[in-house]
């Protein structure tokens, strides 16, 4: 049985029983103890059902042969109340546990160990309910009763202590668990030796514990630990090393790599199917597990079937009133909400909130969880009448259980006065989110998402009230944090938590550019919106990650390890954000917050001494100060202008409408920004006109038709006519363009009179923000190198280091690479004779420049280039898009196919665009190397280091090509992170 293999064991028992029946009778007390074993090995296999009628039966025998007051009553009792527990009928497993109790007060004294049992498992019985108060003193008069019988060294009383902590635990007490659970395990080890199961058991909640803290690199240490002595000791198939995996799988979910904890997920599942049946409650678990991880990345249709099955599971293991059935309605209902199926989310809601009321009673938070649900789902839907009175009882739930000062409470005054705001009772509102303000800032301090989301509804609260003075200071206090969240992000090397982050900053940040709509003429509001656009635009996912991969390949041994430490704290700072305090108490959480912020801006400082690309990123100016750092480097006489495409939508909610009916219209403006730090702003309209305009222009120039000027003309009304009076005198123009516009050549623009070209000079930025200068740790380098006329046809032949020069891992480089060479049409990789021609020239011109032609011009040479000063790339580039999307729909993709039938445009948009180097035709059908040993994508580029680089040249077909994103300007088809110039044709 200790083993894990519950039927071989079940069958054994099921032939003793048989056989004590056979020779005793069927009321002999041997009988009832064979009849408890049968009991226990099917509550192990999951099978409940089948459990209670034989310990029922053995409690019967066992009252009939020894009397109702005997000892082994008081045992069988506690295990059909064990049993009760376990399925969540509480009510009647209390009055079971509380006559086992006083059958061995009375008949063993109150001091015996059985005695200590039953409180033991009474306490935990209250515990379940969050009856902590009436479980603390129970488990305390149970520990003292067994460390005076055992001594303060002896396993049993180790399993009491566990307990104890565990009781501090859910209640956040994190300082009162942790010694507790480390007595434990000095206990265990040192009776039980290291490698004892018991050891793995107290690892884990050890581990446990640092995680609800946020201290993940001490938890995984433990968990590691714990999973090995598992699978040592006991097999790698034992239930318990499932429980281990998934317990791994769960810290590194918390910490956002999704992709390491799905197959720790995906093993644990499999071994509970295997050694406890599919219907299993701890199977349910795992299916639960990993369909909240696919929910989490947006994985909709994956997580469905998963939290069905795993309701399934607990409704016919654990009854359907238990309160683990209503935690997986409650998981399927917020699944449904995501994807606005209402109708399907209410009455699983409805019905988690019911088993809650009448499991947990009326007021456990987790019934304020369920209230405070299913009011969100009324209020998403404009049903204000049906939300209101469950967000008040929420809040009622939450001040008498948890504190008036608790961030749940927070939470719950910031959904209730939303609610009011939207119906326009802003005076209902206001004193409801100054609360809510306050609890946020004192419990989770100045720089916690949830604050920037308080800051932001009361400013719109504050908007709607026309104060609008007030109001931006609150906008501008919410933004700072969520740019600060997103330089703290951007050392972390996971790019689905990046992804997500910056899509959520950039939809979030639309709203800034509808308030400058809104007030064009206001001085605060202009500078608000550029300071936005100069920080935001342009921070692509691959952009980020990139000064990530940058900045970790250019430091030196030691910085590095400094560098893993401030990425680890970053990480765990930004779950624990996300996750909120949990059990923690409002002062533990933001203690912990405030410790891990230090601890990172501490090693943040270290790091900035020494690393030029790091100092380039912490040193970016803040929202307060980016506007003048950039206008002080803007030369006499010049102007940035910067282009933002937004969704324009309504600021604030009409009173009674909810948000699926304030549709949202693509539009463009113009910010200009001058030497003396002055801004202008001009709203040039809706996007659609723009864009095909814009379209046609292109169109023209590229077919050479005589008639390109009309075109030309007509743009230049939409996007520069207006423009040019804020522009004065100015001549000189920084554009900073932005969705269409992106792949629009200004000087090609005609007024009417003349093409822009001749009375402007444009430079063209992907933000203001490249006019900040790059700090270097030593003067440029000086070495040119060139690459030209690669022989496509040629064998591949390794570099001198035999081998591509190692990089961080990226699945979306695998996928890429994994697609079929047939998808790969290399028809237009013609050879380059002229470029050969070209390299030699700037030989001519730079004597130091080393040339690789032909077969040298391979990507192994590229990725193992030391910092070049000049790189010139003369070769083939190629781009893939999307053709299928009508303008309407492509909200401003240009679409560019250089391979005619090439694979699908891949999510990330560096694996979209690339380089063809040497041998990428020869080894297209004799090796399987051949798309990763010739084709360089942008995002293996990225991983190049280029800090120090003056210049890079990309010369030849479609090397300059893209795709636009709305706020990210053109992914051209190479990328040169740290280079000061870079020109592409």
């Amino acid at each position: 049985m200790d083993a894990g293999k519950y039927p071989e064991a079940l069958t054994h028992a099921e032939n003793a029983l048989s056989i004590r029946e056979t020779v005793l009778g069927g009321t002999h007390p041997d009988v009832a103890s064979c009849l408890n074993l049968v009991g226990k090995l099917y509550w192990l296999k999951g099978e409940l059902a089948h459990a209670e009628p034989l310990y029922q039966r053995a409690l019967a025998i066992y009252e009939t042969s020894l009397g109702k007051n005997h000892p082994d009553v008081a045992l069988s009792l506690n295990r059909l109340a064990n049993l009760y527990r376990q399925k969540g009928l509480y009510d009647r497993a209390e009055p079971l546990y509380q006559r086992a109790l006083a059958i061995r007060e009375a008949s063993l004294g109150k001091n015996h160990p059985d005695v200590a049992l039953s409180l033991n498992s009474l306490a935990i019985l209250y515990s379940e309910q969050g009856l902590y108060a009436r479980a603390e003193p129970l488990y305390l008069r149970a520990l003292a009763i067994r460390e005076a019988s055992l001594g303060k060294n002896h396993p049993d009383l180790a399993a009491f202590l566990n307990n104890l902590a565990i009781l501090y635990y859910e209640q956040g007490l994190y300082g009162r668990a942790e010694p507790l659970y480390q007595r434990v395990l000095a206990i265990y080890e040192t009776s039980l030796g290291k490698s004892h199961p018991l050891v793995a058991v107290s690892l884990n909640n050890l581990a446990n514990l640092y995680s609800e803290q946020g201290l993940y690199d001490r938890a995984e240490l433990l968990h590691q630990r714990a999973l090995a002595i598992y699978e040592t000791s006991l097999g790698k198939n034992h239930p318990d090393v499932a429980t281990s995996l998934h317990n791994l799988a769960n810290l590194y979910r918390q910490k956002g790599l999704y992709d390491r904890a799905e197959p720790l997920y995906q093993r644990a599942l499999a071994i509970r199917e295997a050694s406890l049946g599919k219907n299993h409650p701890d199977v349910a678990l795992s299916l639960n597990s990993l369909a909240i991880l696919y929910s989490e990345q947006g994985l909709y249709a994956r997580a469905e079937p998963l939290y069905l099955r795993a309701l399934a599971i607990r409704e016919a293991s654990l009854s359907k009133n238990h309160p683990f059935v209503a935690a997986s309605l409650n998981n399927l209902a917020n699944l449904y909400s995501l994807q606005g199926l209402y109708n399907r989310a209410e009455p699983l809601h409805r019905r988690a909130l019911a088993i809650r009321e009448a499991s947990l009673g009326k007021n456990h938070p987790d019934l304020a969880t369920s209230l405070n649900n299913l009011a969100i789902l009324y209020y998403e839907q404009g049903l204000y009448d049906r939300a209101e009175p469950l967000y008040q009882r929420a809040l009622a739930i939450r001040e008498a259980s948890l504190g008036k000062n608790h961030p749940d409470v927070a939470a719950s005054l910031h959904n209730l006065a939303s609610l009011y705001a939207d119906q326009g009772l802003y005076n209902r509102a206001e004193p409801l989110f100054r609360r809510s303000l306050s609890l946020r800032e004192t419990s989770l301090g100045n720089n916690h998402p949830e604050l920037a989301k308080s800051l932001n509804e009361f400013g719109k609260l504050r908007l709607a009230q026309h104060r609008l003075s007030d109001a931006l200071l609150l906008f501008s206090r919410s933004f700072s944090i969520s740019e600060r969240r997103l330089r703290h992000e951007a050392l972390d090397f996971s790019e689905s938590r990046l992804s997500s982050f910056l899509s959520h900053l950039r939809n979030d940040g639309q709203w800034i550019y509808s308030l400058l709509r809104a007030h064009p003429q206001n001085a605060r509001v202009q500078r608000f919106a550029l300071s936005a656009a100069l920080l935001l635009k342009g921070r692509s996912v691959s952009e980020t990650a990139t000064i990530s991969r940058t900045l970790y390949f250019s430091l030196e041994l030691e910085d590095r390890e400094t560098f893993e430490r401030l990425r680890g704290l970053r990480t765990q700072l930004a779950s624990l954000s996300f996750s909120g305090p949990g059990a923690l108490s409002p002062k533990v959480y933001q203690q912990r917050l405030q410790s891990l912020t230090q601890e990172g801006d501490e090693l943040e400082a270290e790091l900035a001494k020494t690393s030029a690309p790091f100092r380039a990123l912490s040193s970016l100016p803040s929202p307060d100060n980016i506007i003048n750092r950039v206008s002080s480097l803007l030369p006499r006489g010049s102007a940035l202008v910067e282009f933002i495409a937004y969704n324009d939508s309504p600021l604030l909610r009409k009173p009674g409408t909810f948000s699926a009916k304030n549709l949202s219209h693509l539009r463009y403006l113009a910010l200009v920004l001058f030497p003396d730090a002055s801004i202008r702003s001009v709203d040039l309209g809706p996007a659609f006109p723009i864009d095909q305009a814009a379209s046609r222009l292109r169109d023209a120039l590229a077919d050479k038709d005589a008639s390109f000027q009309t075109a030309s003309q007509q743009l230049y009304r939409s996007i520069f006519g207006p423009l040019r009076p804020l522009l004065g005198s100015t001549r000189r123009i920084f554009l900073s363009t932005d969705g269409q516009l992106s792949l629009v050549p200004f000087s090609a623009l005609h007024d009417g009179h003349a093409f822009l070209l001749d009375s402007f000079d444009f430079s063209y930025l992907t933000s203001g923000r490249e006019l900040l200068p790059r700090p270097l740790d030593s003067a440029p380098s000086s070495s040119v190198f060139v690459f030209a006329d690669p022989d496509f046809s040629s064998s591949f032949s390794p570099a001198p280091s035999g081998s591509l020069p190692s990089s961080p891992s990226s699945d979306a480089l695998k996928r890429f690479f994994s697609l079929p060479p047939s998808h790969l049409d290399r028809s237009a990789w013609v050879p380059l004779p002229g470029s050969r021609l070209e390299a030699h020239a700037i030989q001519r011109l730079l004597p130091q420049a080393q040339l690789f032609l032909g077969p040298d011009a391979s990507k192994q040479r590229l990725l193992n280039l030391s910092t070049p000063g000049v790189l010139h790339l003369a070769t083939h580039g190629f781009f893939l898009g999307n053709s299928s999307s009508s303008p309407s729909e492509s909200r401003g993709l240009a679409f560019v196919d250089s391979l005619g039938g090439a694979p699908p445009p891949q999510q990330e948009p560096l694996l979209n665009s690339g380089l063809v180097l040497a041998g990428a035709l020869s080894t297209a059908s004799s090796s399987p190397l051949a798309p990763e040993a010739s084709l360089v994508t942008a995002l293996e580029l990225a991983g190049l280091n280029l800090w120090g680089t003056q210049l890079v040249v990309l010369s030849a077909c479609d090397t300059g090509r893209g795709e636009v994103h709305l706020g990210q300007g053109v992914y051209p088809g190479s990328v040169t992170p740290g280079t000061e110039i870079g020109l592409v044709s």
